[in-house]
């Protein structure tokens, strides 16, 4: 069932971000800043972001921000050098990305680098794994591959196909492990990414098969690929617990197991797996999700300012 995202004018004059300061739900949690960082082009991280925000926040009690690509005071997932409020990572306890070939100025990007540097938790999807594209003549181009191998565990590499799809399974090896509590193999609307570079410090934890065509039931090709993983990043001032995965598409987050897998890889990064219950955490929408589609261009919704984006809203 496609749910409606409903949209409500706020009174908040901040550019590029949407904040909120009075975190609800779980007090032990209340005190815990997230921060998702979104800009992609092709996959509504700025409408599946804020969804996974607005679980965190309303029913688990995080504080939580969300900054977005921004033109003229209006999201443009397509603006690719600019993402303004990111000097919020500098209190935050864990950073969320999401973004594809980013170009940041200097002063942005310089709040990204010192949060990877931070030793504090991180998560990234899908993109991530190409978050930069500074090119080859730039000061900043380590940026585009070196940078995400080490930071996340996985630099872009190339992937199956935009028209097939993945089956998602269980790492078996890691079948126990809190993250993996109440999630079950799933079909995921993502199509595969190579994952041959795997950093030896990451762990597996889902494995996924491409398959021809975007519904399921279709034939399996090429090698399985590990779709999700733990890592541990050594920065300069500590380690950093990661939690990532290449799945991201919109629809995939209709799906239970992708937001469950998506809060408690969160949870776990930030040393909270002893409040993820064997059955798994309430994954359930609060709100209402219903993303433009996948693809380039103009495909994202027009003329919406990030505080137009509820994030607290009572269950």
């Amino acid at each position: 069932m496609i749910i409606k995202l409903i949209l409500l004018l706020s009174l908040s004059t901040t550019i590029g971000c949407q904040c909120e300061t009075e975190p609800s739900g779980d007090a032990s949690n209340s005190s815990k800043h997230i921060v998702f960082v979104t800009g992609d082009e092709e996959y509504r991280s700025e409408e599946s972001m804020p969804m996974l925000a607005r679980i965190l926040k309303n029913r688990y009690g995080f504080d939580v921000t969300v900054v977005y690509a921004i033109s003229d005071e209006f999201i443009d997932p397509n603006r690719l050098d600019n993402i303004p409020g990111l000097e919020v990572l500098a209190e935050a306890d864990m950073m969320v990305m999401f973004t594809r070939f980013r170009k940041l100025p200097d002063h942005q990007l310089q709040h990204i680098l010192d949060f990877a540097e931070s030793g504090k938790p991180m998560a990234g999807f899908r993109t991530a794994t190409h978050t930069f594209q500074y090119g080859e003549d730039h000061l900043n181009h380590h940026l585009d591959f070196d940078w995400p191998q080490e930071v996340f565990g996985l630099p872009w590499i190339s992937h199956h196909g935009g028209e097939n799809s993945t089956d998602v399974t269980i790492y078996e090896e890691n079948s126990s492990h809190p993250i993996l509590r109440g999630i079950n193999p799933f079909h995921a609307r993502s199509w595969l990414y190579h994952a041959t570079t795997l950093h030896e410090r990451s762990e597996p934890l889902l494995t996924g098969r491409a398959v021809e065509g975007a519904e399921p039931g279709g034939e399996h090709f090429g090698d399985p690929q590990t779709v999700a993983w733990l890592h541990n990043y050594q920065g300069n001032n500590g380690t950093s617990r990661v939690f990532f995965t290449t799945l991201g598409h919109p629809e995939d987050f209709y799906n239970q197991n992708m937001r469950r897998l998506s809060i408690q890889g969160i949870f776990w990064a930030m040393g909270l797996e002893d409040q993820i219950p064997e059955s798994g955490l309430d994954a359930d929408i609060i709100g209402e999700y219903d993303p433009n589609p996948a693809g380039f261009g103009e495909q994202f919704k027009p003329d919406l300012r990030p505080e137009s984006i509820q994030i607290d809203i009572e269950e």
